[in-house]
């Protein structure tokens, strides 16, 4: 860690915080990175609060989520079904680099089809919860 800042003066106090930082981070366990897998299609607005929920959810369980499904849409078309394919293809590589799948509701969509049979052939964890957030038993 540098002790001088970017005049070349001594900084020694904002070199020690920094360096408390670093041994903070290193201290602390890795957080999973998680992949939301929930219904969108259909009722888009009410699937997008409920993805909404299940992402902070899991912020509160002490994970990383990331939801494509709210990423895409806002940039991709999903009633042109080759643009819906695309944020499709968008999403299984960002869950490439998840560690686990959570799948939320008892509806598996088709785009959840997809990202369900990914995450097996790849061999990521899939945990299952309700819609309310509650995990059940793998079948």
């Amino acid at each position: 860690m540098d002790k001088f800042n970017a005049e070349h003066y001594p900084d020694p106090t904002a070199a020690e915080a920094l360096a408390a930082v670093a041994r903070e981070e290193k201290v602390k366990a890795p957080k999973p990175c998680v992949f939301i897998c929930s219904p969108f299609a259909g009722e888009t607005a009410g699937n997008t609060m409920r993805a909404i929920r299940y992402m902070r959810f899991a912020v509160v369980k002490g994970a990383v989520p990331f939801a494509p499904h709210l990423l895409y849409p806002q940039v991709l078309d999903e009633d042109d079904p080759s643009e819906r394919e695309l944020g499709l293809f968008f999403g299984k590589v960002w869950l490439g680099k998840c560690d686990e799948l959570w799948v939320f509701g008892r509806h598996i969509s088709s785009g959840m089809e997809q990202e369900i049979a990914r995450a097996q052939k790849r061999g990521i964890p899939i945990r299952r919860f309700t819609d309310r957030c509650e995990e059940v038993e793998a079948e």
